[in-house]
């Protein structure tokens, strides 16, 4: 068994490498692939600024997009307090070798392993005691020659850059959830949104602002804008709400699945001195994101 072990958030272009490497060599040696991830995130078990901790990737997106690049096997441990206390050749030898059987264990250049987060170096010293081969590979770069890293792509997504955080992930971030009712004032102006709750409230929602979106919701894929924020011009105050309104669509779909997908942020979001402005406001970003989206 060829294996990774690690959080993998967001199986951004980083994790890609690792992954690829990993289906590569296991396929080579007539073997299996296998990812060791965890849940809960360890920042949740162990308060290391868990109240702000939000993630890329919910545990069922994550293992889906993993058994999407190949992997035969997506394991995942139950991170405890208890487990938390485990050094990393502890690990090696119960987990990665003991439980799953693992002959080869592929390393990425920044992992941390262990109660005494033993460094790539040291990890594979650990594993050669343990007669267990390792591989470390160096860093991912995305455009740019930057090193991808789950930080930085949260960082762009907080700031609103969308296209930078697609480049390190290698695909557009997305949000799925639930349609909820709002207040429907966006219906009285001509601009009915779909509010989204998360299904997963530690998924990460992109920085205030109004976006170019698409928007899958009964089978089929729309265009859209989205806004992100506390709607300035009609309250004060206000949880964060994510708003979309769908390009030529009437349907009722309040309880149903609905999947953004972020093209580009159009502007921050603003108050406005009226309703009317808003409007006005409302068709231009429009026409703004239809733009984009036709564009491709």
């Amino acid at each position: 068994m060829i294996v990774s072990t690690g959080f993998f958030d967001g199986v951004h272009m980083g994790h890609r490498a690792v992954v690829s490497r990993l289906v590569s060599i296991a396929r080579e040696r007539g073997d299996e692939s296998m990812v060791v991830t965890f849940s809960p995130h360890p920042r949740t078990v162990l308060q290391d600024g868990a109240r702000d901790l939000r993630l890329l990737m919910s545990p069922d997106e994550k293992r889906d997009m993993l058994r999407s690049l190949g992997v035969d096997r997506v394991e995942t441990v139950r991170f405890t307090k208890e487990f938390s206390r485990l050094r990393a050749e502890d690990y090696l030898r119960e987990y990665v070798i003991g439980r799953f059987g693992g002959t080869c264990i592929l390393v990425g250049y920044d992992n941390r392993m262990g109660s005494d987060r033993l460094a790539p170096p040291e990890i594979c010293s650990a594993a050669e005691r343990l007669g267990l081969e390792a591989i470390v590979l160096g860093p991912a770069a995305c455009d740019g020659g930057v090193a991808v890293s789950s930080t930085k792509i949260r960082e762009a997504l907080a700031a609103g850059d969308v296209e930078a955080a697609a480049s390190m992930l290698g695909y557009r971030y997305g949000l799925l959830g639930v349609t909820v009712a709002g207040n429907r004032l966006g219906r009285t102006i001509g601009f009915p949104t779909a509010n989204l709750r998360l299904y997963d409230p530690l998924k990460m929602i992109p920085g205030n602002g109004v976006y170019a979106v698409t928007v899958d919701t009964l089978g089929t894929v729309h265009k859209g804008m989205c806004n992100i924020g506390v709607r300035p011009t009609v309250s004060s105050g206000g949880a964060v709400c994510v708003e979309t309104n769908i390009f030529d669509f009437d349907e009722d779909i309040y309880g149903l699945d609905i999947r953004l997908t972020f093209v580009r942020k159009i502007r921050e979001e603003q108050a406005f001195p009226s309703l009317e402005a808003l409007r006005l406001q409302l068709e231009k970003d429009r026409e703004q994101c239809l733009s984009i989206l036709n564009a491709g």
